[in-house]
């Protein structure tokens, strides 16, 4: 990737080493941590180089009447103005320019504002989301939307206690897993995967594991479904957890936008989660599912990045097999010390999903000792 920020801006801070070298040396860090546990070669996916990320966070700099992107520095002590981002994917770094020579000349679109937000799918579909520190009135509402039009994008508008969603708030992307095609709805504001690319990688890795295993399926930690809904079809039935009300209304909808019936999206912590799978406690949110119908051969995991808690790794103990998405290698070294009790590593790789970041995406598969 060529850029002609790098060295000023912060967001890439390996720009003097080559994309390939930097793969090499994740590879290396994660190999070392791993070695107690797996001493095998890592597979590495790697990413494209450039135009790799589907979401995008810009600060906007006021400079009398006019406005610009910015970035924090390299030194964390200022900030550098941009007019582009090869790290975006297409949509979004074509319609930087065009978005912020629109912004400039609206008065009313461009006063207090100081975030824009991108999400985009491969599909070219975009939501922009303009962020203010004022109060967003009809006129506001009335130039948002003469501004969709002229770039054929969806706009949000978000203050203090408000959210103004002019036509929708939501991208569609359309992901082709091991050659069946699915398509995600992905919403402002929820969390999604943000290299498509790397995603598809993932998806296939961990629906590879998955084959010929049978059963059903528990999952925590589901968000909008972007695991779930592929490998479903590798299972009988699927729960899905996720803490967040916002996902899984996210996830059923992807849920029925991809024709899936076997899955039950549940709003349970990883801890609610094993105390419901335990018999601990009955939940409200459960009453429409029996757990005790399930037969679960597999358990998913793909944790934030302090790893899992005590009460997930107990419930994945017990479960014949472990698919862990992490994304920080040295909290799941720490996890693998618990887990390793009871399972072994089969395979493990990296997934390159922050290029020219220290950033390191990992997959475990364990199997249960015999």
């Amino acid at each position: 990737m060529e850029c002609k920020y790098f060295g000023e801006c912060g967001s890439c801070i390996l720009y003097e080493s080559e994309y390939l070298k930097q793969v090499t040396k994740k590879s290396e860090t994660v190999s070392s941590l791993l070695k107690p546990f797996y001493d095998k070669p890592l597979e590495s996916h790697i990413s494209p180089d450039s135009h790799y990320r589907a979401r995008a966070e810009f600060r906007v700099w006021h400079d009398k009447d006019n406005i610009s992107y910015a970035m924090g520095n390299i030194n964390k002590n200022g900030i550098v103005k941009i007019d582009s981002c090869p790290k975006v994917i297409k949509p979004i770094y074509n319609m930087m320019i065009p978005l912020i020579e629109l912004l400039n000349s609206s008065y009313i679109l461009s006063h207090k504002l100081f975030t824009v937000e991108f999400l985009s799918a491969t599909t070219g579909d975009i939501v922009v989301t303009l962020i203010y520190h004022k109060k967003l009135d009809k006129e506001w509402i009335k130039e948002a939307k003469s501004l969709e039009e002229k770039l054929n994008i969806s706009i949000i508008g978000r203050s203090r206690k408000q959210k103004i969603v002019i036509s929708k708030e939501y991208v569609t992307e359309k992901l082709t897993i091991n050659n069946k095609k699915y398509s995600y709805y992905h919403y402002e504001g929820g969390f999604t995967q943000p290299n498509p690319y790397i995603n598809t990688k993932m998806i296939q890795w961990a629906e590879d594991r998955a084959k010929d295993i049978g059963g059903d399926l528990a999952e925590a930690y589901c968000g909008l479904g972007n695991f779930t809904i592929p490998l479903s079809k590798e299972f009988d039935k699927v729960l899905a957890t996720e803490i967040s009300k916002r996902s899984i209304f996210n996830a059923n909808k992807n849920c029925e936008l991809n024709n899936i019936n076997n899955i039950k999206f549940a709003r349970l912590s990883s801890a609610e989660m094993t105390q419901a799978l335990n018999g601990v406690r009955n939940f409200r949110r459960l009453e429409s599912i029996d757990i005790d119908n399930y037969n679960f051969s597999t358990i998913l995991v793909d944790p934030p990045r302090a790893g899992l808690d005590n009460d997930t790794i107990n419930l994945a103990s017990s479960i014949e097999n472990i698919i862990y998405i992490s994304c920080n290698p040295y909290t799941l070294t720490k996890d693998l010390e618990s887990l390793s009790s009871t399972h072994q590593v089969v395979t493990a790789t990296i997934f390159d999903q922050f290029p020219y970041t220290n950033h390191i995406e990992s997959g475990i598969f364990l199997k249960k000792i015999k």
